[in-house]
């Protein structure tokens, strides 16, 4: 696999992930690479000090799939940065297209990760139910107050970084449930890139330890349930998929806005718009507040349905199992 085909896969997750409502998980299995990511982070942890004493540094770097995790990663970096000023830009004016494009990259991939599904037993289709209505019923969830607390901050990190590697569950999204989506994408990271700030650095490597944590803990579960039960983790991440798609309807009307201490809507820096959307509610595009740009949102939906059948065609296959 070239460098740069790694580069932009990892930039695609790393977009994704900047999203509330789309899983970089998602990106990383209709790539063709999410079960490779999931054995290399498996492979932190103390049976590597083994390795280290018996093949050195060299011997690490193999066990941990080294030059695959550093251009991937170094993408997801390059996509985050990407998601945090330019599709923020495309959501606040455009939204109905993002949505749109990414409503349809997960139409097609229920289909590819449905195909891969080898028994279509009663309980691969229990669990293909029980992850649609989970999934749904998290796009629900009213999101909480957050708090600013440092261990709170490391557990939101590993609760955000298990859901990145969970195809249709949304780090990002599940920030915003928790509270902390306008506090570590907006307040910390933006603000750090912008300007440099101890207090912003210090919150940000904590959540970053939090997300090392979760990560080491569920890479570890997905590579025992993808070698013992390969069908009934798939069927159960593709409920996740279907239940998700409510998060991704194109056109919503706000109905919560983010609240101060008294109740009062927290504005963004212009004094008028209001800072961050806690809540909304599925319309009609006759019925949505803004132009709908129903042809865009069919198109851009088009497109990202076609995306995911040429990475199918084109991309790298699956393995044999």
């Amino acid at each position: 696999m070239s460098r740069f085909s790694l580069l932009l896969k990892g930039a695609a997750m790393g977009v994704a992930e900047v999203i509330p409502g789309v899983s970089g998980g998602t990106i990383a299995f209709i790539t063709g690479i999410y079960e490779r990511l999931i054995n290399a982070v498996k492979a932190f942890g103390p049976s590597l000090l083994g390795v280290s004493r018996r093949a050195g540094l060299a011997g690490v770097w193999g066990a941990i799939d080294g030059a695959f995790l550093t251009w991937l990663l170094l993408g997801m970096a390059i996509g985050i940065l990407l998601g945090v000023f330019g599709v923020s830009w495309l959501l606040d004016h455009y939204p109905p297209l993002i949505w749109g494009f990414f409503c349809g990259l997960i139409l097609a991939s229920i289909l590819y990760m449905g195909r891969r599904i080898e028994r279509h037993g009663w309980r691969e289709w229990a669990l293909f139910v029980l992850g649609a209505v989970g999934a749904f019923l998290v796009t629900l969830l009213s999101p909480a107050s957050g708090n600013d607390a440092l261990w709170f901050v490391f557990l939101c990190g590993a609760i955000a970084i298990s859901a990145l590697i969970l195809p249709g569950i949304s780090g990002s999204f599940m920030l915003l449930l928790l509270g902390m989506y306008q506090f570590i994408i907006q307040d910390t990271l933006k603000g750090l890139l912008v300007s440099f700030s101890l207090d912003k650095l210090i919150t940000l490597a904590v959540f970053a330890l939090g997300c090392l944590v979760g990560l080491m803990t569920m890479s570890r579960i997905l590579s025992w349930t993808f070698k013992r039960y390969r069908s009934l983790t798939l069927a159960l991440l593709t409920g996740f998929l279907v239940g998700s798609l409510n998060k991704l309807y194109p056109w919503r009307n706000p109905s919560d806005w983010l609240r101060d201490h008294s109740g009062q809507v927290v504005l963004a820096a212009d004094g008028v718009t209001p800072a961050k959307i806690l809540s909304e509610v599925n319309v009609l595009p006759a019925n949505y507040d803004g132009d709908p740009l129903v042809l865009g949102v069919l198109i851009a939906c088009l497109l990202g349905f076609l995306l995911v059948l040429a990475f199918d065609r084109f991309g790298p296959q699956p393995e044999a199992h």
